[in-house]
Protein backbone atom coordinates (compact mmCIF):
# COMPACT_ATOMS: atom_id res chain seq x y z
CA UNK A 1 0.00 0.00 0.00
CA UNK A 2 0.88 3.01 -0.62
CA UNK A 3 1.09 6.64 1.50
CA UNK A 4 0.13 10.04 0.55
CA UNK A 5 1.59 12.80 2.69
CA UNK A 6 0.19 16.54 2.56
CA UNK A 7 2.83 18.78 2.77
CA UNK A 8 1.90 22.07 0.80
CA UNK A 9 1.12 24.62 2.81
CA UNK A 10 2.75 27.42 4.18
CA UNK A 11 2.56 26.61 7.68
CA UNK A 12 2.79 30.44 9.61
CA UNK A 13 3.41 29.57 13.05
CA UNK A 14 6.02 27.79 12.91
CA UNK A 15 7.99 30.54 11.12
CA UNK A 16 10.60 31.10 13.70
CA UNK A 17 11.60 27.60 13.23
CA UNK A 18 12.21 28.07 9.27
CA UNK A 19 10.32 28.62 5.98
CA UNK A 20 9.46 24.59 5.73
CA UNK A 21 7.80 23.44 8.11
CA UNK A 22 7.54 19.78 7.00
CA UNK A 23 11.71 20.30 7.39
CA UNK A 24 11.88 21.50 10.96
CA UNK A 25 13.29 19.16 12.98
CA UNK A 26 12.01 17.53 16.24
CA UNK A 27 14.33 15.69 18.25
CA UNK A 28 16.95 16.40 15.25
CA UNK A 29 14.63 14.36 12.86
CA UNK A 30 12.98 16.80 10.64
CA UNK A 31 8.84 16.40 10.43
CA UNK A 32 8.26 14.87 7.61
CA UNK A 33 10.79 12.45 8.28
CA UNK A 34 9.47 10.92 11.28
CA UNK A 35 6.03 10.16 9.14
CA UNK A 36 8.14 8.53 6.70
CA UNK A 37 9.60 6.30 9.41
CA UNK A 38 6.79 5.64 11.61
CA UNK A 39 4.57 4.40 8.40
CA UNK A 40 8.01 2.30 7.65
CA UNK A 41 7.33 0.79 10.86
CA UNK A 42 3.75 -0.61 9.58
CA UNK A 43 5.35 -2.17 6.38
CA UNK A 44 4.65 0.98 4.33
CA UNK A 45 7.44 2.01 1.43
CA UNK A 46 5.75 3.97 -1.27
CA UNK A 47 5.36 7.38 -0.29
CA UNK A 48 3.46 10.09 -2.20
CA UNK A 49 4.44 13.55 -1.52
CA UNK A 50 2.39 16.34 -2.21
CA UNK A 51 4.34 19.96 -1.92
CA UNK A 52 3.36 23.25 -2.98
CA UNK A 53 4.63 26.05 -0.71
CA UNK A 54 8.76 25.47 -0.86
CA UNK A 55 8.20 22.10 -2.39
CA UNK A 56 11.41 22.01 -3.89
CA UNK A 57 13.29 22.16 -0.16
CA UNK A 58 11.35 19.10 0.38
CA UNK A 59 12.51 17.28 -2.54
CA UNK A 60 16.09 17.84 -2.47
CA UNK A 61 15.88 17.40 1.50
CA UNK A 62 14.68 13.73 1.13
CA UNK A 63 15.40 13.12 -2.42
CA UNK A 64 13.92 9.86 -4.24
CA UNK A 65 13.63 8.42 -0.14
CA UNK A 66 16.29 5.82 -0.76
CA UNK A 67 18.62 7.26 2.17
CA UNK A 68 15.36 6.60 4.29
CA UNK A 69 14.90 3.42 2.32
CA UNK A 70 11.62 4.55 0.58
CA UNK A 71 10.05 5.44 -2.44
CA UNK A 72 8.95 8.64 -2.74
CA UNK A 73 7.41 10.84 -5.74
CA UNK A 74 5.94 13.95 -5.67
CA UNK A 75 2.71 15.59 -6.84
CA UNK A 76 3.00 19.68 -6.90
CA UNK A 77 0.09 21.85 -5.46
CA UNK A 78 0.04 25.39 -6.89
CA UNK A 79 -2.53 26.19 -5.35
CA UNK A 80 -1.24 25.23 -2.21
CA UNK A 81 -2.56 28.63 -0.30
CA UNK A 82 -6.13 26.72 -0.38
CA UNK A 83 -7.38 24.31 1.98
CA UNK A 84 -6.00 20.87 1.99
CA UNK A 85 -8.63 18.71 -0.06
CA UNK A 86 -6.92 20.14 -2.78
CA UNK A 87 -3.53 18.56 -2.29
CA UNK A 88 -5.64 15.35 -1.55
CA UNK A 89 -7.21 15.66 -4.86
CA UNK A 90 -3.73 16.03 -6.89
CA UNK A 91 -2.31 12.93 -5.57
CA UNK A 92 -5.30 11.63 -7.55
CA UNK A 93 -2.74 11.06 -10.16
CA UNK A 94 -0.67 8.82 -8.04
CA UNK A 95 -2.94 6.48 -6.03
CA UNK A 96 -4.68 3.52 -8.07
CA UNK A 97 -6.08 1.61 -5.66
CA UNK A 98 -6.67 2.02 -1.48
CA UNK A 99 -3.84 4.38 0.45
CA UNK A 100 -3.13 5.79 3.86
CA UNK A 101 -3.28 9.45 3.82
CA UNK A 102 -1.19 11.00 6.64
CA UNK A 103 -0.32 14.92 7.47
CA UNK A 104 3.49 15.80 7.16
CA UNK A 105 3.17 17.86 10.46
CA UNK A 106 1.69 15.04 12.67
CA UNK A 107 3.68 12.66 15.02
CA UNK A 108 1.93 9.43 15.80
CA UNK A 109 2.10 6.43 17.35
CA UNK A 110 3.05 3.26 14.76
CA UNK A 111 0.79 1.06 16.00
CA UNK A 112 -2.38 3.60 15.10
CA UNK A 113 -1.47 2.54 11.41
CA UNK A 114 -1.63 -1.18 12.29
CA UNK A 115 -4.49 -1.38 13.67
CA UNK A 116 -5.98 0.52 10.74
CA UNK A 117 -4.67 -1.45 8.51
CA UNK A 118 -5.73 -4.61 9.92
CA UNK A 119 -9.24 -2.91 9.54
CA UNK A 120 -11.96 -4.02 7.00
CA UNK A 121 -13.11 -1.51 4.54
CA UNK A 122 -15.38 -1.23 1.20
CA UNK A 123 -14.31 -0.06 -1.81
CA UNK A 124 -16.95 2.96 -1.58
CA UNK A 125 -15.68 3.71 1.78
CA UNK A 126 -13.13 5.76 3.81
CA UNK A 127 -12.08 4.92 7.42
CA UNK A 128 -10.55 7.71 9.90
CA UNK A 129 -8.54 7.59 13.10
CA UNK A 130 -10.60 9.00 15.77
CA UNK A 131 -9.58 10.21 19.25
CA UNK A 132 -12.34 9.65 22.34
CA UNK A 133 -9.66 10.39 24.59
CA UNK A 134 -8.82 14.33 23.95
CA UNK A 135 -5.34 14.78 24.96
CA UNK A 136 -4.90 17.56 27.65
CA UNK A 137 -2.38 19.16 25.20
CA UNK A 138 -4.39 19.70 22.48
CA UNK A 139 -6.15 23.06 21.15
CA UNK A 140 -9.63 22.35 21.32
CA UNK A 141 -10.42 25.29 19.68
CA UNK A 142 -7.68 24.31 16.90
CA UNK A 143 -8.56 20.98 16.67
CA UNK A 144 -11.13 19.05 14.05
CA UNK A 145 -13.83 17.50 15.43
CA UNK A 146 -15.75 14.77 14.43
CA UNK A 147 -19.33 13.18 15.83
CA UNK A 148 -19.66 9.22 15.12
CA UNK A 149 -21.89 7.03 16.20
CA UNK A 150 -21.58 2.89 15.52
CA UNK A 151 -18.54 3.48 13.64
CA UNK A 152 -19.67 5.54 11.10
CA UNK A 153 -19.12 9.39 10.96
CA UNK A 154 -22.38 11.41 10.76
CA UNK A 155 -20.67 14.95 10.83
CA UNK A 156 -16.93 16.52 11.16
CA UNK A 157 -15.41 20.04 11.35
CA UNK A 158 -13.80 22.98 13.61
CA UNK A 159 -16.58 24.33 14.40
CA UNK A 160 -19.22 21.22 15.51
CA UNK A 161 -20.87 21.97 18.89
CA UNK A 162 -21.84 18.55 19.35
CA UNK A 163 -19.05 15.71 19.33
CA UNK A 164 -17.50 12.89 20.99
CA UNK A 165 -13.93 12.93 19.03
CA UNK A 166 -11.23 14.09 17.35
CA UNK A 167 -9.76 13.69 14.38
CA UNK A 168 -6.04 12.34 14.02
CA UNK A 169 -5.44 12.96 10.09
CA UNK A 170 -4.77 9.88 10.15
CA UNK A 171 -6.73 8.13 7.02
CA UNK A 172 -7.41 4.87 5.00
CA UNK A 173 -8.64 6.15 1.50
CA UNK A 174 -10.50 4.50 -1.32
CA UNK A 175 -10.13 6.16 -4.45
CA UNK A 176 -14.06 7.15 -4.02
CA UNK A 177 -12.37 10.28 -1.86
CA UNK A 178 -11.77 12.12 -5.11
CA UNK A 179 -15.89 12.37 -6.16
CA UNK A 180 -16.32 13.65 -2.81
CA UNK A 181 -13.61 15.88 -2.68
CA UNK A 182 -14.72 16.93 -6.29
CA UNK A 183 -17.99 17.50 -5.30
CA UNK A 184 -17.31 19.33 -2.16
CA UNK A 185 -14.81 21.46 -3.90
CA UNK A 186 -17.72 22.33 -7.01
CA UNK A 187 -19.62 23.38 -3.59
CA UNK A 188 -16.82 25.84 -2.44
CA UNK A 189 -16.05 23.77 0.23
CA UNK A 190 -11.95 22.47 -0.77
CA UNK A 191 -10.98 21.40 2.85
CA UNK A 192 -10.46 17.32 3.81
CA UNK A 193 -13.48 17.80 6.02
CA UNK A 194 -15.21 18.77 3.23
CA UNK A 195 -15.05 15.35 1.31
CA UNK A 196 -15.13 13.64 4.24
CA UNK A 197 -19.12 15.36 4.93
CA UNK A 198 -19.60 14.49 1.44
CA UNK A 199 -19.33 10.58 2.47
CA UNK A 200 -20.62 11.04 5.84
CA UNK A 201 -23.75 11.98 3.96
CA UNK A 202 -24.14 8.62 1.85
CA UNK A 203 -22.97 6.67 5.44
CA UNK A 204 -19.46 5.33 3.75
CA UNK A 205 -16.90 7.09 6.36
CA UNK A 206 -16.19 4.53 9.46
CA UNK A 207 -14.19 5.85 12.26
CA UNK A 208 -11.27 4.12 14.40
CA UNK A 209 -10.97 4.70 17.29
CA UNK A 210 -7.19 4.72 18.94
CA UNK A 211 -7.09 3.90 22.69
CA UNK A 212 -4.73 4.99 24.36
CA UNK A 213 -1.80 5.70 21.61
CA UNK A 214 -0.60 9.09 21.44
CA UNK A 215 -0.57 11.44 18.44
CA UNK A 216 0.01 15.50 17.95
CA UNK A 217 -0.60 17.78 15.49
CA UNK A 218 2.82 19.84 15.49
CA UNK A 219 1.19 23.66 14.75
CA UNK A 220 2.79 25.75 17.00
CA UNK A 221 5.87 26.69 19.12
CA UNK A 222 3.79 24.78 22.25
CA UNK A 223 3.20 21.95 20.28
CA UNK A 224 6.52 21.45 19.18
CA UNK A 225 7.86 21.60 22.93
CA UNK A 226 4.98 19.02 23.79
CA UNK A 227 5.97 16.96 20.87
CA UNK A 228 9.41 16.32 22.38
CA UNK A 229 8.11 15.45 25.43
CA UNK A 230 5.88 13.22 24.12
CA UNK A 231 8.86 11.35 22.24
CA UNK A 232 11.48 11.75 25.21
CA UNK A 233 8.49 9.74 27.31
CA UNK A 234 8.14 7.16 24.79
CA UNK A 235 11.47 6.75 24.94
CA UNK A 236 12.05 6.24 28.73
Amino acid sequence: MKAVIVAAGLGTRQKSRGDSKPLIPVLKISLIERVILTAKKSGITKFCIVIGYNGDKIKNYLGNGNKLGAEIEYVQNDEWEKANGISVFKAKSCVKDSFILLMADHIFDSRILDNLLETDVAKDECILCVDKNIPTYLDIEDATKVFSENNRITNIGKELKKYNMIDTGIFLCNPIIFDALEESIKKGDDSISGGIRVLAQRNKMKSLTIGNYVWIDVDTEKDLQNAEKLLLKDLK
